[in-house]
């Protein structure tokens, strides 16, 4: 498998996000615009992301248009999920609008985001 490829057993890329390996870690890349219409959508790979003992997922939003307080819902339950399960769920985002999103809801510290995605698919000391 490469370090990139798409992982079987883990939902078809649909509209607004697709999943696949990269490193030890499980990339779900969010675009377009994620509302209380296609949060559910993103809901499907996170949850699969989230399926596995000490999931370790990367929520890259780097192409992301809007989100709206039902795709934070899903991220925040995503985070829980993985953390029950002893693992992690971080956010990859570049420029202000996501963690100024992040910072007006309280989410911030929660969701520190990274700026690009690690080489390897890690960053740092497990929390």
């Amino acid at each position: 498998m490469t370090p990139e490829a798409e992982e079987p057993g883990l939902p078809a890329a649909n509209s607004c996000a697709r999943s696949r390996r990269r490193g030890r870690c499980l990339v779900v890349e969010v675009f377009g615009e994620v509302d209380i219409a296609t949060a559910e959508l993103v809901a499907e790979h996170l949850l699969a992301a989230t399926a596995c003992a000490e999931p370790d997922v990367l929520v890259d939003l780097r192409r992301l248009d809007f989100l709206d307080c039902s795709g934070l819902r899903v991220l925040c339950r995503a985070e829980a999920r993985a953390r029950e399960r002893g693992g992690r769920l971080r956010l990859v985002c570049e420029g202000p609008r996501v963690p100024r999103l992040l910072r007006a809801s309280g989410l911030l510290g929660r969701f520190p985001p990274l700026p690009g995605l690690p080489r390897d698919g890690s960053a740092g000391e497990r929390r």
